[in-house]
């Protein structure tokens, strides 16, 4: 039997929950109904659910997050993985490992969310990876993430093999650039290698839009949370593209 629709006696699990990205989506399933685990670094205030602190980029998460979880004594409805990857700079002067830290971080910390709650998942049960835009669209000025939002599409895949017996689901979400303080971070530190002001970096972001716009967290929060419907189940293993038409290839 699958899981009520409206959520009720549920949990979320939101891995990056303090981010710009991870907050709005902890707001949002906590409309829908669900108690939602908000995992961070630094646990966030109780404002954002039930707070869990636990770094997903090392093991001792896997025993953090299932304490919580078990703490709340109910079904797993959800877990997302949106903890953001630091910035590792472009490929010319990118360090080696860095790629090694950002996928262990990303993947490993999806693969290490998934374990921990394993023993609640239900049929219905929807695993959420927040990806990225350039998984598909390589670019030499986001190399970690590229390389690490790739390898995350392949991890959902596999996930959605294996758990789909079970009736639980596994998803990839993949924002275009998102009007975030990181993404203005990362522009400026962009414009100053270039000598130029922040609002063009930001503008040739926008460009990359039929609709010269950036993702909003608002956005992606609304796209996370619509895997909630039932219907969701014919998404199970692909990646649900939020880049506002920047995606140039056709599959």
């Amino acid at each position: 039997m699958s899981l009520p629709d409206d959520g009720a006696g549920e949990i979320a699990v939101v891995v990056g929950a303090s981010g710009a990205l991870g907050s709005a989506i902890a707001e949002r399933l906590g409309r829908a109904g669900l108690t939602v685990v908000a995992v961070a670094r630094t646990a966030p205030d109780r404002s954002s659910g039930v707070p869990c602190a636990a770094d997903i980029g090392a093991d001792a998460a896997v025993d953090a997050i299932r304490e919580a979880v078990d703490a709340v004594d109910r079904p797993v409805r959800m877990v997302v993985q949106a903890a953001g990857l630091p910035a590792a700079g472009p490929l010319p002067t990118i360090d080696p490992a860095a790629l090694g830290t950002a996928v262990a971080l990303k993947v490993g910390g999806m693969l290490r969310l998934v374990r921990a709650v394993s023993h609640r998942l239900r049929p219905g049960s929807r695993l959420v990876a927040l990806g990225g835009h350039y998984g598909s669209e390589p670019s030499p000025h986001t190399c970690a993430a590229g390389v690490t939002n790739a390898a995350l599409a392949n991890l959902v895949r596999q996930l959605a093999d294996h758990h789909g017996p079970d009736g639980v689901t596994a998803h990839l979400v993949a924002p275009g650039p998102a009007d975030t303080d990181r993404l203005r971070r990362l522009s400026q530190a962009r414009a100053d290698e270039r000598g130029v002001d922040v609002s063009v970096i930001l503008d040739e972001r926008r460009a990359e839009s039929p609709l010269s716009a950036l993702v909003t967290p608002a956005q992606v929060a609304w796209a996370v949370a619509t895997l909630l419907d039932p219907e969701a189940d014919a998404l199970t293993g692909s990646t649900l593209a939020l880049d506002v038409g920047a995606r140039r290839g056709l599959f």
